[in-house]
């Protein structure tokens, strides 16, 4: 889209600001002076007050959309951006039959990192093309304050991958949630865990939810997060592809994501924050995997629990409002069996960010106890 403003620059908002302003004062200067026949004194009147309107809620948008991060680009905005390559049946596990060892014996893919603009430098972006998924999309990473301490230069880090609900982008985490910001000074006084932080792209698919699904022909959002985002950060970073040092967190449909994920890869995570999440998926109106009844129902978190083949060996903390969240949480609960763990919190708050940014502390500070340092 070369030459088209960037959604969240600062070039559109001020052209917003401009226009809005046209917007108001135009019909100041002019409403009292416009000459024809009544039709066109009552259309031309109506359009000004149209366009004030218009320019008024765009501005509003423009201005909370480059404050929160829905929408990275004009791409995902209008449904347009293209991030998957193929969508081959991958089966099961999600590794199209390869062998996990396998898959981590491949030669390390070294990625190039950028700056994220507005984020001071310190969140840094790379493309990553998915070569189990099918998916190529763009991937957040944070590294902790100690990462570049001499002290640690040999250590290995724990890793929390954190998925946005939708709309949203991996910035959201970062500027929306302000997850650096809260966290960084708990893990220098040692309250939290010194964890990598990764948040990669989710909206993969127009806007529609991939629910972290593989859907044959469609898109394998399970194989983006839980293969390829991993096996980029063990091969760029000092981590740790081991499930024991592996957490996964999400709010609204990215805590429908992360529980998820958990519950189908103990062998890649051993934990998972599920701020404001739900059981069934058809409670994101833009689900893919409920447009289907029967992946509706297998997808629910209840019956994926059910089907395992054991318990599996993951702790899940599940918090939100007693209608968002909170009952998922008790419901699971009430069905898991060891070593399988459900901690449902009851939280007051809305569904929205500043919430989910304040629940930071203490479910990091959970995290902290359930996902170990390599």
């Amino acid at each position: 889209m070369g030459g088209v403003m960037s959604l969240t620059g600062f070039p559109l908002f001020a052209t917003a600001i401009a226009l809005t302003a046209i917007a108001v004062l135009l019909p100041l200067a002019v409403w009292s002076k416009v000459r024809g026949p009544a039709v066109v004194r009552v259309s031309t009147r109506a359009l000004m007050v149209v366009f004030a309107q218009v320019t008024a809620v765009a501005l509003v948008f423009i201005s909370v959309n480059r404050e929160e991060n829905f929408y990275a680009s004009w791409g995902d905005l209008l449904g347009t951006g293209k991030y998957v390559t193929a969508a081959p049946d991958l089966g099961a596990d999600g590794l199209g039959g390869k062998k996990a060892a396998e898959v981590k014996s491949e030669p390390k893919v070294l990625q190039e990192f950028q700056p994220v603009d507005g984020l001071g430098g310190r969140v840094k972006k790379t493309e990553l093309d998915g070569k189990i998924s099918g998916v190529k999309g763009d991937v957040m990473v944070w590294l902790p304050p100690q990462y570049d301490d001499p002290a640690f230069k040999n250590k290995k880090f724990p890793v929390v991958e954190l998925i946005p609900g939708i709309p949203g982008t991996g910035k959201s985490w970062f500027q929306g949630l302000k997850a650096a910001e809260v966290l960084e000074p708990l893990m220098k006084s040692g309250k939290v865990q010194p964890f990598i932080l990764v948040s990669p792209r989710a909206m993969l698919l127009g806007n529609g939810d991939t629910g972290c699904a593989n859907i044959p022909g469609k898109v394998n959002a399970d194989s983006w997060f839980s293969v390829d985002v991993r096996k980029m950060v063990t091969d760029n970073f000092r981590a740790s592809d081991e499930a024991r040092t592996w957490g996964v967190a999400g709010y609204s449909a990215g805590a429908y994501c992360a529980a998820k994920l958990a519950i189908l890869h103990p062998d890649r995570y051993s934990a998972a924050v599920s701020l404001s999440g739900y059981n069934d998926p058809g409670q994101e109106p833009t689900s893919l995997v409920a447009k289907d009844p029967e992946m509706r129902r297998t997808h629910n978190l209840k019956a994926l629990l059910k089907a395992a083949p054991a318990p599996p060996a993951v702790s899940l903390w599940m918090s939100g409002a007693e209608q968002d969240g909170y009952l998922s949480g008790t419901d699971l609960k009430a069905i898991a069996q060891s070593p399988t763990a459900v901690h449902a919190e009851k939280v007051t708050g809305g569904h929205n960010l500043d919430s989910w940014s304040k629940q930071l502390p203490t479910a990091f500070g959970w995290l902290s106890t359930q996902v170990k340092a390599p």
